[in-house]
């Protein structure tokens, strides 16, 4: 699969210094960028942030930090990862993005998604009642605003639009964007309804489950007469020179924020033996490169996939920790996928 892509997903996870210490949300962002440029320079296809308004996540405007890396980078395109359309305008959505792709030469991408946080709700004024009704709508008005033509819109959740024209406009005429779902088969429906490429959450639990949805997909472009774009699918990981030292550097920090966001949905607290077992059984790649590359090579395989991201921050690894892991996986882990599925 030559063509295969590669991408790595952050939410802006604050990691500590060398000492032990959290770094501010400001050197948190900056580390964030100094990241991005390493993996353009080793040649890493994407690099994908994500919008959170949570204490333990910098990024909450994806589109200004992807600006800034744009003025840093040459070649890795910038993506969302996801924008929680729901709670957001559209409009200006779009304007934002198409203002990262003219900085960035055309490398823009949009990743729309619910979110898996609710936090955006309050804080912006929307009713988590309407939380289906409000990402309908705004997809349905954001898949016309890519036109880039005059727009006339109504809907419930936002002042209709008659005859409006938005700018800027992108230099290729369209701003690739994807929509992001963690599982939801009508999720599914609705971006092959669309038209737009699928991007997988695979977050627990062995990959080869999403199968199902990635062949609904394809049938229900099949049946809405759209495109099946070739489907991607991203996941948490973290790695080391060793097994043992990607575990132990990921851990502590990843049985924190775990337990913090499960008290929140009614979880017990992660046992070790979970973990362990979801490294070799499920969904985190966790490991040295010949371990992550191996496992991402069975998911590929067994998937069909044609894009993986590797979400490489889940709580606070430090600061050199994660540049070692995107060093790894740009110069180790993407050659080692790409020769295992060739053989």
């Amino acid at each position: 699969m030559s063509d295969l892509e590669f991408g790595l997903d952050t939410f802006g996870d604050i990691p500590e210094d060398d000492s032990g210490a959290l770094l501010s949300y400001a050197a948190a962002i900056r580390q964030v960028m100094d990241e991005a440029v390493l993996a353009d320079e080793l040649g890493v296809d994407v690099i994908a942030l994500g919008e959170h308004h949570r204490p333990e996540y910098a990024i909450s405007t994806p589109e200004t930090v992807l600006a800034g890396i744009a003025t840093r980078t040459s070649r890795i395109r910038l993506a969302s990862g996801v924008t929680v359309l729901s709670s957001d305008d559209p409009v200006r959505v779009f304007q934002r993005f198409a203002t990262v792709d003219a900085l960035s030469n055309g490398r823009a991408e949009v990743i729309l998604g619910r979110g898996s946080f609710t936090e955006s709700f309050p804080l912006f004024g929307y009713d988590l009642a309407d939380y289906d009704v409000l990402f309908e709508e705004k997809a349905e008005l954001f898949v016309r605003l890519l036109d880039e033509k005059p727009v006339t819109w109504k809907g419930t959740v936002r002042a209709p639009l008659e005859n409006a024209d938005v700018f800027p406009k992108t230099e290729s005429g369209r701003l690739t964007t994807w929509i992001g779902v963690g599982g939801s088969p009508q999720s599914v429906v609705r971006t092959a309804r669309h038209g737009l490429p699928l991007m997988l959450a695979i977050i627990g639990g062995a990959p080869d489950r999403f199968a199902a949805h990635i062949e609904l997909y394809r049938r229900a472009a099949a049946q809405f007469g759209t495109t099946a774009h070739p489907v991607g699918m991203h996941s948490p990981g973290f790695i080391a020179d060793t097994d043992q030292e990607a575990r132990e550097l990921h851990w502590p920090g990843y049985r924190v924020i775990r337990d913090r966001i499960g008290a929140l949905r009614g979880w017990p607290p992660i046992r070790r033996e979970e973990y362990d077992a979801e490294i070799e059984h499920g969904s985190l790649y966790i490991g040295s490169p010949e371990t992550v590359a191996r496992k991402i090579a069975r998911a590929v395989a067994s998937l069909g996939v044609g894009r993986f991201d590797l979400i490489y921050t889940g709580g606070t690894q430090a600061a050199g920790a994660r540049l070692r892991a995107v060093e790894l996986y740009g110069t180790k882990v993407i050659p080692m996928v790409r020769d295992m599925l060739a053989g």
